[in-house]
């Protein structure tokens, strides 16, 4: 199978092009990974994973709907990630730190964001619609942000959070820059009503990503990747479909020239895409088909919903480099594995504990699925 073969990525090589893509789990101990996640990444390099990416690890101190994300801005959060990086090691396995920033879908009232300090920042003062900030009182939605007065400020940190994860010990970063997120707010014209560099036609709306990406090659070379998600709809992002091309297209000629190990590109999914005013807020369209023309030198990971069978053809076909897959790691530490034995992925999910639940023990619907017999 084309599946499972090597593959160079910037100066390491993948044992094969299946990747687990990034999943919030909200295990960490106050921000802190521990021994739960530890385990939960083991396993799951173990079982054969080509190149796991961690879930959104926050760049900086922020109001996050999961209060137990982890980050990576301070020296104990980056010696929780190296026993969690050495341990992957151990076992074969090539592990990237996902660089996140969540912009205005923060909370001011999450404990988090007043021990920071600082404003919910966001690329212009608009709120997104959604949210549900369960561990507040009333369960409130996103609010309006504070414009960011500097972005450099912001590229900054996510350049101290790309050295930091270099002392942790992984293998690479990947920029998170999809589901209505920082970057994705900078690059989204309804989000982003700027009147500055950071603002207006595609190419000042792409800085922010462009930017940031060189900074985090300044630190790590070509062990350098981005998410995106150009059908939007997730955190209330998204744009017409010719202007969606612009940016995008933009976004990745530029981003073809950087030398990166790869950008995965997320398809649209139906899961991710809310209604508003009795409306779908995503952008259909065949994500893979409009935008791998822009990638002549970069490397393409397709995300979202994709099958096994799917998998190969994708890979075989060349249309990509590799693959992602998200959800069915949620229930199968050995996704890889089974799909080399031909085996099916059919444990059966505990939602209830996707993210963890107050006073149960984190391990339950984290680390408790069984392995197939091979």
């Amino acid at each position: 199978m084309a599946l499972f073969n090597p593959l160079k990525l910037g100066n390491i090589t993948i044992a094969n092009r299946i990747g687990m893509s990034a999943l919030t789990r909200n295990r960490s101990t106050d921000t802190v990974p521990n021994e739960v996640m530890q385990k939960y990444y083991v396993q799951r390099a173990a079982g054969g994973t080509g190149l796991i990416v961690t879930e959104g690890t926050l760049i900086t101190r922020q109001g996050t709907e999961w209060p137990q994300a982890p980050g990576i801005w301070d020296k104990a959060q980056v010696a929780g990630w190296k026993k969690i990086t050495d341990a992957v090691h151990e076992t074969g396995g090539k592990i990237y730190c996902q660089l996140w920033h969540l912009g205005r879908v923060s909370h001011p009232e999450a404990p988090q964001q007043i021990a920071a300090g600082v404003p919910v920042y966001a690329p212009s003062a608009i709120p997104a619609r959604g949210g549900k900030f369960r561990f507040l009182p009333g369960r409130p939605g996103y609010v309006t942000p504070t414009e960011i007065p500097d972005p450099t400020v912001i590229i900054a940190q996510f350049k101290q959070a790309a050295i930091n994860a270099k002392a942790a010990g992984f293998d690479g970063v990947e920029l998170h820059g999809a589901n209505g997120y920082i970057v994705a707010q900078f690059l989204d014209s309804t989000a982003n009503k700027r009147t500055d560099k950071w603002g207006g036609s595609p190419e000042n709306r792409a800085r922010f990503a462009l930017e940031t990406l060189k900074a985090l090659v300044e630190v790590w070379g070509p062990n350098v990747s981005m998410k995106i998600s150009p059908a939007g709809g997730y955190n209330d992002v998204g744009m017409p479909l010719q202007e969606t091309i612009e940016t995008f297209g933009y976004l990745l000629r530029e981003a073809d020239k950087l030398g990166l190990s790869y950008i995965a590109l997320m398809r649209y999914g139906a899961a991710l895409d809310p209604e508003f005013d009795g409306k779908k807020r995503a952008t259909q369209h065949d994500v893979v088909g409009t935008f791998s023309p822009y990638l002549e030198k970069t490397h393409i990971f397709v995300n979202c919903e994709v099958t096994p069978v799917e998998a190969e053809e994708l890979v075989s076909s060349g249309t990509a480099a590799g693959v992602f897959f998200g959800f069915p790691y949620v229930t199968h530490p050995d996704v890889a594995r089974r799909i080399a034995a031909g085996k099916p992925l059919d444990n059966v999910p505990n939602v209830a504990h996707l993210y963890g639940a107050e006073g149960v023990d984190p391990a339950i619907g984290y680390v408790d699925y069984k392995e197939a017999v091979y």
